[in-house]
């Protein structure tokens, strides 16, 4: 019974003419009534006052490469992937181990998998995934570990 109440007072409904919808309902047919319904005049949104954008000194600037995976969730100015290579031979991972790409940069395998290869100077490429995740893409090989940066 509240929900009803609820749908009742915040629906576009309660906006409308009272005596319009005790018409409606009063229609038997159910696409006339629809109709009915359909064709009542609801009162549009007031207007907003719509304030200038105003850049905030402290706005975070757009990420580099460098940080990439070090920046806190952010929906807008995000690099989606960076590449690289990891310099040598590259064995494969195992559970919480680190791998360094030739950037510098140092991804921790996050997921408890791992993957043997023999594979030398492989070029890597880390993807954002869903929810703030990571993954590692390595050339020559078909899985990707989910990783999180550590340096």
């Amino acid at each position: 019974m509240r929900f009803l109440v609820f749908l009742l007072v915040f629906s576009p409904f309660a906006l409308a003419d009272e005596s319009g919808l005790l018409r409606c309902r009063a229609i038997q047919d159910p696409a006339a009534r629809l109709a009915c319904y359909d064709a009542l005049a609801v009162p549009a949104p007031t207007p907003r006052a719509v304030s200038p954008q105003v850049t905030s000194p402290r706005a975070a600037p757009a990420p580099t490469p460098e940080q990439f995976g070090l920046e806190r969730p952010r929906f807008q100015d995000q690099i989606e992937a960076i590449e690289s290579t990891i310099a040598g031979r590259f064995d494969g991972w195992g559970p919480n181990d680190r791998i360094r790409l030739a950037n510098g940069q140092v991804w921790q395998v996050a997921d408890g998998s791992s993957g043997a290869h023999w594979i030398e100077n492989p070029k890597v490429r880390v993807r954002r995934g869903m929810l703030g995740a990571f993954f590692l893409e390595i050339e020559g090989t078909n899985r990707s570990p989910r990783v999180q940066r550590v340096q």
